[in-house]
């Protein structure tokens, strides 16, 4: 149930500020100070560190952050995910307990759900997910067995929190599992409150397990990464590195550190966190049973007082902690903030790709990653990115096909060029096929009428794009049945098909450009337009002038047919490059 309550209440707040990720990720910069603050606000908003580092890692798919503004990200985002455990120790732990609010919670957030205004659906799943959280976090605390009756485990625990340095690796270690374990850190840190708030584990026991999840937490953005691109990978990475240094220095120091929280926490809570062990132990078992059990109405006044203190006792545990998570990761950052430059050295040394990983003529999307949890706005950010990746790799098949024209038929690089032609059609093939699918997956998704507007804007680009590369083969295929009729072009004919060529050129870098622009103004469609009716014009005039030349036997008839089927297809071209500019007009 906390679990589950965690998730929708996570989910509702990203629906909530799905729309504002991408403003605060424009006024990134490479600013160490700017990145930290934009993962803590990200953090914030979210309420999940697993969330945060796959978005992060995400984002770098994506091509919006570079890797080391995503390292500031991540330590941004490291400070961010202790607000859930405050929020946890004030409404779970405090005096004042939320869980006794959590039904009528829901039923302000029923009706918000079944609202027809997404944000108050979103708002709805926040409540709801908020209520469930505390209801969940209520239930472990009700499970928990106590102390008193369980003495064999007791003893069992305790032998393991009296052997030193040990005692705090093994607690680290078993915070770490954990967190891998359950695939949420705030999970498992709710977890060590109520295992310290009942007395299961001392105060640095816990602490140590604090650290164990700081390591956990950064699984799950590494498997989120291991479909990704290797900057994806990279950042995912440079986020465990950065948990773990922080863990490694944090071991040096955790006595004394862990003495420090436990002085600080009675300026605001009565008393030392440390204590609790302590005051549980001199409790008979049956003060304990009552204490915990029975509300204080029904209780004597000594045992009434006993329970306030009690009470006292585990918001104290559950303040140390939560202020020893945020103390830890505030120090981390500052140290390591100076770090930034070397960890990205470390991260482009230790994972590097494998061998021809980087060509172009693998079949490899840059940026769309079913494996990579997405809000719909970024899902739509990764698909445009991948269709400018699209249009780089038609552009340069187009290339090739200009440099098979003005080849002889005997030279080698003809049908070398040939074969990467129709590599590349391959290539353009199966990139429309996953750019579809993967946006059709997008819409299955609660969409604003915007957002729909821009996927079927992307998804007709995409067939158009697709078009392109189709007519850039056919102009290879015209190319080689030349070669195998074993004749050449004259030079009239090789100066007309450049002539035609460079319009193209001219169009494809237009529309290139347009795409990354994401903006059309009118200028830039009436200068589109203008290109296009170039093609035709000349299209046109080519077609009058090979009828002439035909007549004039100034080449063969042979020649005449692939010639104009060449500057054919390049007229097609032409149309479906004004169909693309023309779809991101209506985006």
């Amino acid at each position: 149930l906390f679990l589950y309550g965690m998730k929708i209440m996570s989910e509702g707040l990203q629906k909530l500020a799905g729309n504002k990720l991408r403003n605060i990720l424009s006024a990134m910069t490479k600013n160490r100070v700017m990145g930290i603050l934009t993962g803590l606000l990200i953090t914030t908003l979210v309420q999940s560190s697993s969330a945060t580092t796959v978005m992060v890692v995400s984002f770098v798919n994506a091509g919006l952050l570079s890797l080391i503004q995503s390292i500031g990200v991540i330590m941004g985002a490291n400070i961010g995910t202790t607000v859930t455990a405050w929020m946890i120790s004030f409404f779970g732990f405090g005096k004042f307990s939320i869980s006794a609010l959590s039904i009528p919670l829901m039923g302000v957030a029923l009706p918000l759900i079944f609202s027809s205004r997404s944000r108050n659906k979103s708002l709805g799943e926040f409540i709801f997910g908020f209520a469930f959280l505390f209801m969940g976090l209520d239930f472990l605390k009700e499970s928990m067995p106590d102390l008193q009756n369980n003495p064999e485990v007791l003893s069992f625990v305790q032998n393991f929190t009296n052997m030193g340095i040990l005692s705090t690796l093994f607690f680290l270690m078993v915070g770490t599992v954990l967190t891998i374990i359950v695939q949420s850190s705030s999970a498992t840190v709710a977890l060590t409150l109520i295992m310290a708030a009942q007395g299961w584990i001392d105060f640095p026991s816990a602490a140590a397990m604090i650290l164990g999840e700081n390591i956990g937490t950064t699984i799950t953005a590494n498997l989120a990464a291991i479909p990704a691109n290797l900057s994806a990978k990279r950042t995912a990475f440079a986020h465990f590195m950065f948990n773990v240094m922080g863990v490694i220095w944090m071991l040096f120091v955790f006595k004394h550190f862990v003495q420090m929280v436990d002085n600080i926490v009675p300026s605001f809570a009565s008393v030392h966190p440390s204590g609790i062990n302590a005051f549980i132990e001199s409790l008979s078992a049956d003060d304990y049973a009552q204490i915990s059990t029975l509300p204080r109405s029904e209780l004597s006044p000594k045992l009434a007082a006993l329970q306030e203190q009690y009470i006292t006792y585990q918001a104290s545990v559950s303040y140390g902690l939560s202020l020893f998570h945020t103390l830890f990761n505030i120090c981390n950052v500052t140290l390591m903030i100076w770090f930034v430059k070397l960890y990205e050295k470390i991260c482009l040394t230790l994972i590097r790709p494998k061998k021809g990983e980087e060509e172009d003529e693998e079949f490899i999307l840059q940026y769309i990653s079913t494996g990579l949890a997405s809000t719909d706005e970024l899902s739509i950010l990764q698909a445009e990115k991948e269709v400018e990746v699209y249009v780089t790799r038609v552009k340069k098949m187009f290339g090739f096909v200009k440099k098979m024209t003005n080849l002889k038929n005997s030279d080698k690089k003809f049908l070398k060029l040939y074969n990467r032609t129709e590599k590349y059609e391959d290539i353009s093939d199966r990139m429309e096929v996953e750019i579809g699918s993967y946006l059709s997956k997008v819409t299955e998704g609660k969409l604003s009428h915007q957002s729909k507007e821009r996927v079927r804007s992307i998804l007709r680009a995409v067939t158009e794009i697709e078009s392109i590369a189709d007519s850039a083969c056919n102009i290879a295929r015209h190319l080689k049945r030349k070669m195998e009729a074993e004749t050449e072009f004259e030079e009239c004919i090789l100066e007309n098909i450049n002539s035609m060529y460079e319009l193209m050129d001219k169009a494809l870098e237009n529309m290139q450009n347009l795409l990354k622009n994401k903006k059309i103004t009118e200028s830039d469609l009436v200068n589109s337009k203008h290109i296009e009716n170039s093609i035709n014009e000349k299209r046109n005039m080519l077609k009058r002038e090979n009828v002439e030349n035909l007549n004039l036997k100034r080449y063969s008839y042979q020649n005449g047919v692939f010639y104009i089927d060449i500057i054919s297809d390049c007229e097609r071209m032409g149309d479906y490059i004004i169909n693309v500019i023309e779809s991101l007009e209506k985006k």
